[in-house]
């Protein structure tokens, strides 16, 4: 059993919960997410995720080109988002499954595999706590 938690972040989800202009470049958008997400690997997300952790950015549609970095993983979807995330779920039934979303219907289905869903807000709290834009 592997005891490193697995953090799964629903890129076009997490992106689109801001509107902050990613519609203009989503690949930069998602880009931005991965690297603010790096982070988080090495120094976990206190106080509910403590370090280390396994991050997976799933990505798909304009963004399916950005690639992984140094401790994010990117899992391009080669059809829906959504069902790349379950499957991730569903692949590590042993470990401590975390999903950042807010659609419902996902949230729904990784739940119902076992893991805990936490909306956008609760990640950008926490990989970017200096963030004044909530």
């Amino acid at each position: 059993m592997d005891a490193t938690p697995l953090l799964i972040v629903d890129a076009a989800n997490v992106v689109g919960s801001r509107p902050d202009g990613w519609w203009r470049d989503r690949a930069g958008a998602t880009a931005r997410l991965r690297d603010s997400l790096a982070p988080v690997a090495a120094a976990g997300l206190p106080p509910e995720l403590p370090p280390p952790v396994e991050v997976v950015l799933v990505v798909e549609g304009r963004a399916r080109d950005v690639p992984g970095t140094s401790g994010v993983r990117v899992v391009a979807a080669a059809g829906s988002g959504d069902d790349a995330v379950v499957a991730l779920v569903a692949a590590a039934p042993d470990r401590r499954r975390l999903v950042v979303t807010a659609d419902r219907e996902l949230r729904e289905r990784v739940t119902d595999e076992g893991a805990e869903v936490y909306g956008p807000r609760w990640l950008r709290d926490r990989a970017d706590p200096s963030d004044g834009s909530r």
